[in-house]
């Protein structure tokens, strides 16, 4: 079972992940709702496309942007449609 942890929280975790470029990319199913914060950034990567990101917020603590996917990715990322990526102090296991 994959992890991820941040602020001494699992915040996601599954057995069904694909890793593009050292990420680990959990179903959007595993993450957990309640830890999630929209937010309004967008990067662009040539070949995956325009990722959109979430916040965390765990124990009244923030980490900025440390959740990204694609909504729409181009069809050579199709395989992370639906799922979720970290980065930021997020430990992945």
């Amino acid at each position: 079972m994959t992890t991820a942890s941040w602020n001494g929280t699992v915040i996601a975790e599954s057995d069904d992940i694909v890793t593009v470029e050292g990420n680990a990319y959990f179903p959007r199913e595993a993450v957990k709702d309640d830890v999630l914060r929209a937010s309004d950034t967008h990067t662009v990567c040539p070949w995956k496309g325009t990722a959109s990101y979430f916040s965390l917020e765990v124990d009244g603590r923030v980490n900025a942007d440390a959740a990204w996917y694609y909504p729409e990715p181009k069809d050579a990322a199709r395989e992370i449609t639906g799922r979720v990526a970290f980065w930021k102090g997020v430990e992945v296991r």
